[in-house]
């Protein structure tokens, strides 16, 4: 690992010399903090004196000290800024800009990005404007290199296709931070030449590929390492957590699956260290909750709240995060490393007073000192919604009468094969009072027939849900009962160039439009959070759901292919781990009643 160019830079090193032998003031000089040292867990009152970006003394009070700028600390504790290890701006359907505005004040001060799901619906043209987006802001925003567009080749289509020469030429890039999440596991550990080429040009450029790895254990997890994975953060159990540890992974332990956290928690009481290869992550927050829960820092203020000690979970934020992602200039207050630090009013909250990036104020009192610039947005990002209007018959499934048996998908998050025998009327299957309708229908421009699952377990429905944002490829996906109002909801979200509908009893009730790419807003957080909140409390009046499994955010991975279990995508219904795919639910139909009852 090697300290950034700009670090090294002889001049800065030569200045900061010099302000630490109190023969030059510092450019800004901290004064009444009291340090928690990521290295000893130890608190002591301290002076912090920085110049340009970079630390230059962390030292007892020292009157004689002169600083250019003072800055009185009033007995804040200092920690270092937090690093967020993975997450995806898109999921809070703002901008980078927005996103950083709400992120920052809160003590975020760096993030690995994975734009992959700009780039399945845009391809390049997204990764063009991730980059663009993420240079100028508070926020250092680190893009990673999509592996996964899609997440499953021949299982769903999206709007891009990126080969090994694709991630190779962009990992050449010195903007760019290495490979974002392989998800395609099982085509890796059957040795797919495509999947493996990834891989391997993301080894070959020296920078880290990430994982997924959802599901792997035994000598398939063993694997997964072995052919070059180094992180995963789709954990399941506190099992499943040690496994990876044992395993040699890094771990980005994410706040977006909160009901697992306390599991976690003991589990590493436990083993009474936090381990240096655990880091933190956010994933996914949708926008309500990055507005009043906010980013890592509620990532570090769950984890407190289960009972983990406030210095394991800022260290995993900070100094393992630092270690992990290969930036030691991060992670720590001490000289010669940079100036990202935040003052804390309260530990155990994780309340940030003031933030400092790069040496320099860029937060006070929960709002930026300056606004983040704002990126312009190429036209491949807009209009993405290419699909023709949508009909209540779109959402029906022919069939043969009186009845006909089908393959259906049970429980969400964890789903399973399931079969059923439906009676048919009128040329269409009919849908039992006890399951729902989900429809995946391609978005990108391919004109590929409707595909239709009826789905068990997932609770009573009364209206319909329709949104272009479903992981991974994006493709408009409907949740519902009645055709009509499905089509309402679908019509919506086409309508409005992408976003998130609801509709009940002919009407449609709320939409939150997504023009960006059918993933983000360029409105302020404030205006998008408000709209996703009332949506999400329309719905949560028209379903009932079961947590932790059926739950609003369940909606928005269901179509998941790339993780193991039956999912619906834009060809049919598919199986990754076990090479099925299904163009219709229907598997055999036109057979007389009695047939059916034997």
């Amino acid at each position: 690992m090697a300290f950034p160019r700009d670090m090294n830079d002889p001049a800065l090193r030569a200045r900061a010399v010099k302000a630490a032998r109190g023969q030059a003031p510092f450019d800004l000089l901290i004064r009444n903090a009291v340090v928690l040292d990521m290295v000893t867990g130890r608190r002591r009152d301290a002076e912090i004196g920085i110049v340009g970006p970079m630390i230059a003394s962390v030292h007892a009070p020292e009157p004689a000290y002169e600083g250019r700028t003072v800055l009185d600390a009033q007995g804040a504790t200092l920690v270092p800024g937090f690093i967020d290890t993975h997450m995806h701006v898109e999921s809070s359907m703002v901008t980078p800009a927005e996103y950083a505005t709400a992120v920052v004040p809160r003590g975020v001060t760096s993030a690995f990005w994975d734009p992959h799901e700009l780039a399945n619906v845009a391809g390049e043209a997204g990764l063009d404007f991730a980059l663009a987006a993420a240079k100028g802001l508070p926020l250092r925003l680190l893009p990673l290199m999509p592996t996964c567009v899609p997440s499953a080749p021949g299982y769903e289509c999206s709007g891009g296709d990126f080969t090994a020469d694709t991630v190779a030429r962009w990992l050449a890039r010195d903007d760019m931070n290495g490979a974002a999440e392989l998800m395609t596991m099982q085509p890796l550990l059957d040795g797919e030449p495509r999947v493996t080429g990834i891989v391997n040009a993301g080894l070959a450029s020296g920078k880290r590929v990430c994982g997924h790895g959802r599901g792997l254990t035994g000598g398939d997890l063993m694997a997964f390492a072995a052919a070059g994975i180094e992180t995963d953060h789709e954990l399941t159990s506190a099992e499943d957590l040690i496994a990876k540890l044992e395993a040699g992974f890094t771990i980005e332990l994410r706040g977006s699956h909160a009901h697992l956290l306390p599991d976690f928690a003991r589990a590493l009481l436990e083993l009474g260290e936090m381990p240096q290869t655990l880091t933190l992550c956010t994933d996914d927050v949708f926008p309500d909750d990055l507005l009043h829960r906010g980013g890592l820092d509620a990532v570090i203020r769950l984890l407190i709240d289960c009972g983990l000690p406030p210095l394991w979970a800022y260290r995993a934020a900070t100094l393992n995060a630092a270690s992990r992602t290969g930036r030691p200039d991060l992670g720590l207050v001490a000289p010669g490393r940079r100036a990202d630090l935040v003052l804390l009013a309260d530990v155990d909250t994780v309340a940030a007073g003031c933030v400092i990036a790069n040496g320099a104020v860029v937060a006070r009192d929960g709002r930026l000192t300056e606004p983040a610039p704002r990126a312009a947005v190429p036209a491949p990002l807009r209009k993405t919604m290419r699909l023709a209007p949508l009909t209540p018959g779109d959402f029906e499934v022919t069939a043969r009468g009186p009845r006909a048996r089908v393959a259906t998908l049970s429980k969400p998050r964890f789903p399973d094969w399931g079969e059923r025998e439906l009676a048919v009327g009128t040329g269409a299957l009919r849908l039992p009072d006890d399951m729902i309708r989900m429809a995946v229908v391609n978005r990108h421009g391919a004109n590929t027939p409707v595909r239709i699952a009826f789905l068990e377990n997932w609770g009573e429905w009364r209206g319909a849900f329709a949104t272009s944002v479903s992981h991974d490829s994006h493709n408009l996906t409907v949740f519902g009962r009645s055709p009509e109002d499905m089509a309402i909801a679908a019509n919506a979200v086409r309508d409005a160039g992408g976003g998130v509908a609801v509709a009940a009893g002919g009407e449609l009730l709320s939409c939150v439009a997504l023009p960006l790419a059918g993933l983000m807003s360029e409105a302020g957080l404030a205006e998008v959070a408000t709209g996703f909140a009332e949506l999400r409390e329309t719905l949560d009046g028209l379903v009932d759901w079961h947590p932790p499994y059926l739950v609003f955010k369940a909606l928005f991975g269901s179509s998941l292919v790339c993780n193991p279990g039956p999912r619906l995508s834009d060809v049919g219904l598919v199986e990754v781990f076990e090479g099925r795919r299904l163009e219709s639910c229907v598997l055999e139909d036109g057979r007389p009643d009695e047939q059916a009852a034997g």
